[in-house]
């Protein structure tokens, strides 16, 4: 119990105190923005219309009380270059702003603000570069995507898929709110989303709708015949009855003849998480067995060994409900900070044949956080590579040996008992 305890003390002292991570990085605890795209047809010859979807959760940008609204402003850039990033082709750099009346929302995870731009492109692979900087906290985070861009025909062709989060009405029509991040939850029953099919002249198609499990090799079927028109035909379907689990899924669109020969084809991936979890679970049974600092034997135990898969997610829900700070909030920091150190461990302490939650250093960060400070001494004359780990406020230090020369430090002198099971 004393473990536990020790644990959970110091992940509530770390949400308050945000000390530096022990690789001097700025590690976030959700992901910054998402982007998604799509390719259609383009009215230019030999081109192809790519079009970019930005989201950013209003709980990662800066807001600023301003009479009776709250105010956030950031600068978003994209950079395309070839595959080889070698060369920049164009960017295109331009400045968003949120204003909001309610608090609630500047620090909510649902409330978010799509930006779209659309670029024409030469079939190929590109590389393109998004930033987000904040405007008031200057804080700034990039990401690589590599795009590929297809050729659409306009004599019998099919877009790209778009996920839709929600269908709005305004006096021009019908718009759709894309779900930028792919995401699903295990309370999801339906999936809408749209693409288009061009064609140079009316016929009639098969569409047969495939979503995969890719975990469990498993797949949900529908098909449906569609009247399609000269031109550009937007079609907008929803694939009911769904049972997501956590992991990732693939859909598939195929547009098929009467004898049901695939003539045109088109995919996408999507992501489902759990609702209260971190977006960085990906897989249960690990999501478990990542919980060896946290929990006893016989907890993990308990909790493994529910017969189907929503006995385990429940049971697993049932623990860290109980570690709740305030069990009238909806989010659970401790949930959170504990997998978050995770995810840092698996980033950057990996060993030999070992993730890095596993690692050595993975054990001391995800129980104890990050250090207050790191001393390294990467070549020390007649002795192995070394660092020490000092946590001020616990009067303790921890020292790791890299035995090996290859980046794999362990600990000296470990007492593995506090941690059964550890070395499994």
């Amino acid at each position: 119990m004393k473990r536990i305890f020790v644990i959970i003390f110091l992940l509530g002292n770390y949400l308050l105190a945000q000390v530096e991570s022990s690789r001097g990085e700025n590690v976030i605890v959700s992901q910054a923005f998402f982007v998604d795209f799509a390719n259609y047809v383009d009215t230019t010859p030999a081109k192809t219309r790519l079009d970019v979807f930005i989201q950013v959760p209003y709980s990662n940008i800066q807001f600023v009380k301003q009479n009776n609204n709250f105010s956030a402003n950031y600068n978003l850039s994209l950079i395309f270059y070839d595959k080889d990033k070698k060369n920049i082709l164009f960017e295109r750099i331009w400045k968003e702003k949120v204003v909001t009346d309610k608090f609630q929302h500047t620090i909510s995870k649902d409330n978010f603000n799509i930006s779209y731009k659309t670029f024409d492109f030469t079939p190929g692979e590109y590389l393109l570069t998004c930033i987000l900087e904040d405007a008031d906290s200057r804080k700034s985070y990039s990401k690589d995507y590599l795009i590929k861009i297809n050729y659409i025909s306009d004599t019998l062709g099919i877009s790209d898929i778009i996920f839709v989060k929600d269908i709005v009405k305004d006096p021009d029509g019908k718009k759709i709110v894309p779900n930028v991040s792919r995401t699903v939850t295990n309370k999801t029953k339906s999936l809408p989303f749209y693409f288009e099919v061009y064609s140079a002249k009316d016929r009639e198609i098969n569409l047969e709708y495939i979503i995969e499990d890719l975990k469990n090799n498993t797949s949900i079927v529908q098909k449906d015949t569609y009247k399609i028109k000269t031109g550009t035909n937007a079609i907008y379907y929803t694939i009911e009855n769904t049972d997501f689990k956590l992991g990732d899924y693939n859909l598939k669109i195929n547009v098929t003849d009467a004898e049901h020969n695939i003539l045109l084809s088109t995919e996408k991936k999507l992501y489902s998480i759990i609702t209260g979890i971190p977006s960085t679970i990906v897989d249960l049974n690990k999501a478990i067995d990542q919980m060896i600092y946290i929990a006893t034997p016989n907890e993990i135990d308990f909790i493994k060994s529910g017969n189907t898969y929503e006995e385990k997610l429940n049971r697993f829900l049932a623990f860290w409900e109980k570690k709740k700070p305030n069990p009238n909030m909806e989010e659970n920091p401790i949930l959170e900070e504990y997998y978050r150190r995770v995810e840092y461990a698996n980033k950057n302490f990996k060993g030999w044949g070992r993730e890095g939650w596993r690692s050595d250093m993975g054990m001391i960060y995800i129980t104890f956080g990050p250090p207050s400070y790191v001393e390294r001494h990467p070549l020390e004359p007649n002795s192995r590579p070394y660092e020490i780990w000092d946590y001020y406020e616990l009067n303790r230090s921890f020292i790791f040996v890299d035995q090996t020369g290859f980046g794999d430090y362990r600990l000296i002198n470990p007492d593995y008992s506090r941690w059964p099971g550890y070395r499994q």
